[in-house]
């Protein structure tokens, strides 16, 4: 029997985060689909949104909202449930909620295609995801200030069903395509940022 893992899937605003993450749960025969958004949705009153330029309000909330997932991902995994949690989670925020969530094995998987597959995937959509930032700001931040860990697929000439049909999780080979993902041997909760980095394989594969 497979051990139950962690997922987590990080790319900008249109990306396919939500769609991958949802069919690949569907896929699993006990799982979970974690939506790191909710918890920014659930403060009411005095809810700071982050921006080019956050408050540290803003950046209090966002690490908050981090906190939760990590703490939900860990409770459905000790439960035997796969997790796949999905949200915007960039720069040095990545390593940071790598070392908040305590389950192994976690994998990481970021989605990045490229900045004018994004808008237009953006255009095509009901909801306007993108307010002060640009896509070519969070573009920049995801690929120049992200740290290159887990997985990293350049999804612009890949359809949802595709992505969301691999599984990530060592030992299922449910729909075998040209780029498999690895186990990133991810350290303990409470490693600091460089055991972090030495730790994951699979570097960002170039667009």
């Amino acid at each position: 029997m497979n051990e139950p893992a962690v997922v987590l899937i990080t790319g900008v605003q249109a990306a396919g985060k939500s769609t991958v993450a949802q069919l690949l749960a569907e896929r699993l025969p006990r799982s979970v689909h974690v939506r790191g958004d909710v918890f920014r949705r659930m403060v009411v009153g005095g809810r700071a949104e982050m921006t080019p330029s956050p408050s540290w309000e803003a950046l209090r909330q966002l690490r908050l909202r981090h906190r939760l997932t990590a703490v939900v991902c860990d409770e459905y995994a000790r439960e035997g449930f796969t997790v796949v949690a999905q949200d915007v989670i960039l720069g040095e925020h990545l390593s940071e909620i790598v070392g908040l969530i305590a389950h192994r094995p976690l994998l990481v998987v970021v989605l990045a295609p490229r900045p004018e597959v994004v808008a237009e995937r953006e255009r095509a959509r009901s909801k306007d995801a993108y307010d002060e930032w640009t896509i070519t700001l969070l573009d920049k931040e995801l690929r120049e200030e992200t740290p290159k860990l887990g997985l990293w697929l350049d999804t612009s000439e890949q359809t949802p069903a595709r992505n969301g049909g691999r599984d990530p999780r060592p030992g299922l080979d449910r729909s075998p395509g040209p780029v498999k993902t690895t186990k990133a041997s991810l350290p303990a909760r409470g490693a600091g940022k460089e055991a972090v980095h030495n730790s994951v394989r699979s570097p960002l594969s170039p667009s």
